[in-house]
């Protein structure tokens, strides 16, 4: 006769309770409910649209609402060429989004300035924002970007929330 071990919650033993920490249970929040800000500016900005179509579906993790405003938006996806005149856009409409904030660049002229060495295009978005996520790539594939994702989706889980908090300051601004 065999036996059957139960594993998991046993809610016998632990009610209707579900314990956890405050860090980890904001951070599972941001993390499942990213809102993209697509900056695309070349060719990389195609395979992002095809990662929002029903093929590679990114609402599958949490960032399905794609947002052209930045006040709505917590994570930039830089795909494409930054050229030094777009530059002070991309900066701009950065400093417009809400903390917490994150940056994905996509492809690699978002990332290093590709194969343009020449005096019009910034060599990486990272000379003028913090980027948390690079993805190589020429263009990327929807697959790396997802994969991106569920990398930056890791980093947030892992930050430490109330820490960074100053006392006395609420949660929500």
């Amino acid at each position: 006769m065999q036996t059957q071990t139960q594993y998991g919650y046993d809610s016998k033993i632990e009610g209707d309770t579900v314990v956890t920490r405050l860090d980890a249970a904001l951070n599972w929040f941001r993390k499942n409910s990213m809102w993209p800000m697509p900056m695309g500016l070349a060719c990389c900005a195609i395979e992002l649209m095809g990662t929002g179509a029903s093929r590679f579906d990114i609402s599958r993790f949490g960032a399905e609402v794609m947002r052209f405003s930045p006040r709505q938006c917590d994570v930039m996806i830089v795909a494409g060429t930054v050229t030094y005149k777009m530059a002070l856009a991309v900066k701009r409409i950065y400093d417009q989004m809400a903390e917490p904030k994150w940056v994905i660049a996509m492809g690699a002229c978002a990332s290093t300035g590709g194969m343009y060495r020449s005096y019009a295009v910034l060599q990486g978005v990272d000379q003028i924002l913090p980027v948390d996520v690079y993805i190589a790539g020429c263009p990327p594939r929807p697959e790396a970007l997802l994969d991106g994702l569920i990398k930056l989706q890791n980093k947030i889980s892992r930050e430490p929330l109330l820490k960074t908090l100053k006392k006395g300051r609420p949660l929500a601004a």
